[in-house]
């Protein structure tokens, strides 16, 4: 029996229950075989003191986005991934609606990967340009 693609949003949505993601309102919204993409509403819970969007919660987002785009694609019951290094350019404030992350394969080989992460406004204005590094890891036994 093959799972829909609602389905599996569904299931990635309700492992996020009780993480930073659910803390944060990120929300997985669609994937394909070589792209993940996620939202996150811009409310005050993510501002920094002067109303805009915090820079920690725009790559936190990115982080997530991108992880989550290189675990879909391994075998979870003999592999974890985890962050090696990020980074982020800012270039637009965003104060209110939702900003959307967009995770693309550079990279991804067996044990690495290198994904470029946009994200946009509602209309789809660049607000950050990052990178995530991801490494791929045996799960002890």
């Amino acid at each position: 029996m093959q799972i829909s693609k609602d389905q599996l949003l569904q299931k990635a949505n309700a492992a996020s229950k009780n993480t930073l993601m659910e803390t944060l309102g990120i929300e997985i919204v669609d994937f394909t075989e070589e792209t993940l993409t996620a939202r996150m509403p811009v409310t005050p819970k993510v501002h920094q003191p002067d109303g805009v969007l915090h820079g920690g919660a725009t790559a936190a987002l990115a982080e997530s986005v991108g992880s989550f785009a290189s675990h879909i694609f391994i075998d979870t019951e003999a592999f974890f991934v985890r962050g090696l290094e990020i980074t982020a350019n800012h270039l637009k404030s965003v104060k209110e609606g939702y900003v959307y992350a967009k995770a693309s394969f550079l990279h991804r080989g067996r044990t690495t990967q290198l994904l470029d992460i946009r994200i946009t406004d509602e209309d789809d204005n660049l607000v950050s340009i990052c990178r995530l590094s991801t490494i791929t890891l045996p799960k002890k036994k």
